[in-house]
């Protein structure tokens, strides 16, 4: 679907500050709307999808980006994913994070490990951490040059499944996420061995009612350990101060 709409053309509308929004992200929320449900009756939240407070109150929900990384798929860099993550009583029991452009699967259910393509992943340690383009081009990883091998990377959803694959020691952002954008990455890395939390280094919550969390940090345990305390040296980025409002 992702792919046929790239193949084919597309045109860019703009969310506004919430950035940018194709045929593609559209098409997918609505196949994965009404195909999901009839897996596991859950309540909803998705980027795409207005949201519907009533899912406060159930057990399950739904959490999907239907396209992560739209920025990366409207220039054609294939860095960008579909997630989609199960949560039941506020953490993710299923997570799925799916590339269209590579055609790469990696998934993982609570309690029974961590996959790419089928095949079991762990977390590896080293000295790689992913960051976002945006987030370095605003001088958010400069405290970080240093000390890590940096890597600019599209949708953060991939960059968790990367970090979950051992394809890199760990990923952060220093700014506000929205749950659809790490719910499934999470619960993978977890999956894998690794560590995740929000910056801050609290446990991440879902289905909240106001649904974004304070920034992510996910990693192989050590790099996990080590960005977090650079993490607390450093300090959020300003964009942070959105959650205070």
């Amino acid at each position: 679907m992702v792919t046929d709409v790239a193949a084919r053309g597309f045109a860019v509308q703009s969310k506004g500050g919430a950035g940018p929004v194709t045929e593609a992200d559209r098409a997918a929320d609505a196949y994965l709307k009404r195909e999901l449900p009839g897996i596991v009756s859950a309540a909803w939240l998705s980027e795409e999808t207005a949201d519907d407070p009533s899912r406060l109150a159930a057990a399950r929900v739904w959490i999907v980006d239907p396209l992560d990384g739209t920025r990366e798929f409207t220039q054609r860099i294939p860095e960008y994913a579909v997630a989609v993550a199960l949560v039941e009583d506020g953490a993710p029991i299923l997570g799925v994070v799916h590339n269209p452009a590579s055609g790469d699967t990696f998934w993982a259910a609570r309690g029974g490990g961590a996959f790419k393509n089928g095949r079991p992943i762990r977390v590896a340690e080293g000295n790689a951490l992913l960051a976002s383009r945006s987030e370095v081009g605003k001088g958010e990883f400069a405290p970080f040059t240093a000390a890590w091998d940096l890597r600019s990377v599209g949708s953060i959803a991939l960059k968790l499944a990367l970090v979950a694959a051992g394809e890199a020691a760990a990923t952060l952002s220093r700014g506000p996420k929205h749950e659809w954008d790490v719910c499934a990455g999470a619960l993978i890395v977890e999956e894998a061995g690794g560590r995740v939390s929000d910056a801050f280094g609290a446990p991440l919550a879902f289905n909240q009612p106001f649904p974004k969390v304070p920034g992510v940090l996910a990693g192989a345990p050590a790099a996990y350990a080590r960005a977090l305390t650079q993490l607390r040296t450093v300090g959020p980025s300003e964009r942070m101060r959105e959650l205070a409002r």
